[in-house]
């Protein structure tokens, strides 16, 4: 007896969902794609939204910026919430070893009280400016347009929180988890004069209305000068004075700050290639926030590091609004 085994090729009838099929052809799509584009929906909305009965539920008209194609505005890591989770969870892993080995070898006994008062004064403070981040960035999430840049936000703003919590946890690690160091620093946030500036902007920043200019605030603008102050600057000061051990707490904040770059620096470039006038108002925007942002951080670069200090952020910024082609 033979046994004639025959294979058979069962073609799909489709390779993708059709909204995406409308917009790259019957052609197998990435996960981004198929997670991505023309996801957000545009008509057949029952009432206004009440509080704004002028707009529409989803209405590109909450910002200035005009886009011909919203979804141009994509995420060159390309996050969906599957990549995005598994990406930070490798991250957090990386993270949470790190605090372990610094708890277990109990390193903070090697900072000096000097270095610790430093550490208590000038970093834990800034959790209070990642909730403002966390809320700006949801802002943008609720009120944007298009998936492509809403979903990027919506990341963006759960990363603001672990970052809070992290720098939580450095106070409590130096205060033996009395919670005394996240008191001081809540003072020194809310009545030291070097924070008050920067207090003063996050307040500014809650209450600006257009949802792109608040994310090219908060995103390009005061991240990249605190960020180079902070982690980059204070950081490398750190280390000179016997408190190296510091920037095992601190790396999660370094490697994000680097993975979040790529995307915002794609959507400006992007947002300032499309027309001249999204360009003249992304400089106007930048201008106008890199001012305030300049003034607010002057005492505190001052105070944490040296006079040149802020001036060398400011370099930093202008090299990446250059890079984005807007000057």
């Amino acid at each position: 007896m033979t046994i004639e085994i025959k294979t058979a090729t069962l073609e799909p009838v489709r390779n993708t969902y059709a909204n995406v099929e409308r917009r790259f052809g019957d052609k197998p799509a990435t996960r981004y794609q198929e997670a991505t584009y023309d996801l957000q929906s545009e008509t057949n909305f029952h009432y206004r939204p009440l509080w704004q009965p002028d707009l529409e539920l989803n209405d590109t008209r909450r910002t200035a910026i005009q886009m011909a194609d919203w979804y141009a505005l994509k995420d060159p890591r390309q996050f969906y919430y599957g990549t995005y989770v598994q990406q930070r969870a490798k991250m957090q892993e990386n993270a949470e070893s790190n605090y372990a080995f610094f708890e277990k070898r109990d390193l903070a006994r090697h900072l000096s009280e000097e270095r610790q008062a430093e550490v208590i004064r000038y970093l834990v403070p800034l959790r209070h400016l990642e909730h403002t981040a966390n809320l700006n960035n949801m802002y943008g999430a609720a009120y944007g347009y298009g998936t492509a840049i809403t979903q990027a936000l919506l990341f963006d703003g759960m990363d603001r929180l672990g970052i809070a919590q992290y720098l939580s946890r450095i106070g409590l690690i130096l205060d033996g988890n009395s919670g005394d160091a996240l008191a001081e620093a809540k003072q020194q946030w809310m009545e030291a004069d070097i924070w008050q500036g920067l207090r003063a902007l996050c307040e500014e920043m809650l209450v600006t209305e257009d949802w792109f200019e608040v994310s090219v605030a908060q995103n390009l603008v005061v991240d990249t000068l605190v960020y180079d102050l902070v982690y980059a600057q204070f950081d490398q000061y750190l280390a000179d004075n016997g408190a190296q051990d510091v920037a095992m707490l601190t790396e999660f904040m370094q490697l994000w700050y680097k993975d979040t770059t790529r995307w915002v620096d794609a959507v400006i470039k992007t947002t300032a290639t499309e027309s001249e006038e999204n360009k003249a108002l992304l400089a106007q925007w930048i201008e106008k926030w890199r001012g305030k942002a300049a003034e607010a951080l002057a005492p505190l670069a001052s105070a944490m590091l040296n006079d040149e200090a802020l001036a060398q952020s400011l370099a930093e910024l202008d090299k990446r609004v250059a890079k984005a082609g807007i000057k």
